[in-house]
């Protein structure tokens, strides 16, 4: 599926703005090799960190978004402490649909995982915003 923004435009830029605020960053995954995008650590605080560009299909959207959902929760196990899916921005007009479509379940899973954030990626202008999972339910 052709990517508007690809997966790696996403982190690359994520990664030199959050050097650029000092955090010191996990190596690249290398080719094939399984884990999350970034770990970023900053005055005792890490943030896991799975990065997610933009496609072309819908439907190809929604996946890598669910699928994004289960790879970063299970870095629980790892004892992570900010849980990310980092979207390309485009994403963001999608996602109050997303919301209403699971209006029930976003707002129980903010609950079950209030470690769980959601950041906006601008690869235009190289910038990113941070929200929770629960601010986009107007649970928080």
């Amino acid at each position: 599926m052709p990517s508007i923004v690809k997966n790696i435009e996403v982190e690359d830029i994520l990664r030199d703005l959050l050097k650029n605020e000092g955090c010191s960053l996990s190596s690249r995954r290398g080719y094939g090799e399984t884990g999350v995008d970034i770990i970023a650590m900053k005055e005792g605080q890490t943030w896991h960190i799975e990065c997610i560009g933009y496609k072309s299909s819908g439907p190809a959207r929604a996946k890598d978004f669910y699928e994004s959902f289960f790879r970063i929760v299970s870095r629980l196990n790892d004892g992570a402490q900010h849980l990310v899916i980092a979207l390309a921005k485009r994403a963001e007009t999608g996602l109050p649909a997303r919301v209403n479509q699971h209006k029930v379940a976003w707002k129980r899973i903010a609950l079950a995982f209030p470690e769980l954030e959601i950041w906006l990626v601008d690869t235009d202008n190289r910038s990113y915003s941070r929200t929770t999972w629960a601010e986009w339910s107007g649970a928080e």
